[in-house]
């Protein structure tokens, strides 16, 4: 078995959608992103890059190549879960703690863990949501900070 650990946070700005584990949250800011911003997905991704020692989402899907522009994150994670595979993983479960002071998150988590356990192929998908306790960039309102650990196992 092999563990990692992904991190991931991301601006909130106007005139961008808040997308969190595949799911359109709505709120007037979104995430701030090269691709669709969903800082969860991203997040989950290095957990499970690091788990497999295939590096991090940076260098696999660069912000610098026009590819990854606006992409749907719930397809890189698809990939991802594709190369774990590959080299010979299976994923057993990830838990995740997203950090923001808006909007409210547990009424969209049941339908985040939903799409994610689609592209994972396992249930065994914990998402937790915390404030920032109005400290720091967080906790002022200006992000969104995303913490995932995710456990593989040799096939």
């Amino acid at each position: 078995m092999r563990v990692g650990i992904g991190y991931d946070s991301h601006r909130l700005i106007e005139g961008r959608k808040l997308i969190l584990g595949g799911v359109q949250i709505p709120f007037e800011k979104g995430l701030l992103g090269h691709s669709d911003g969903d800082a969860l997905t991203h997040a989950i991704i290095d957990a499970f890059l690091g788990a497999a020692g295939l590096g991090d989402i940076g260098g696999l899907f660069p912000d610098t190549d026009p590819r990854y522009k606006g992409a749907n994150s719930l397809s890189l994670l698809k990939k991802v879960v594709s190369l774990v595979n590959e080299k010979g993983f299976q994923i057993i479960n990830v838990d995740s703690t997203i950090i923001a002071e808006a909007p409210r998150m547990a009424p969209h988590i049941p339908e985040m863990r939903k799409r994610l356990s689609e592209v994972l192929r396992t249930d065994a998908i914990n998402i937790k949501a915390k404030s920032n306790e109005k400290m720091g960039a967080v906790g002022r309102g200006e992000g969104i900070a995303v913490w995932a650990v995710g456990l593989i196992e040799e096939i």
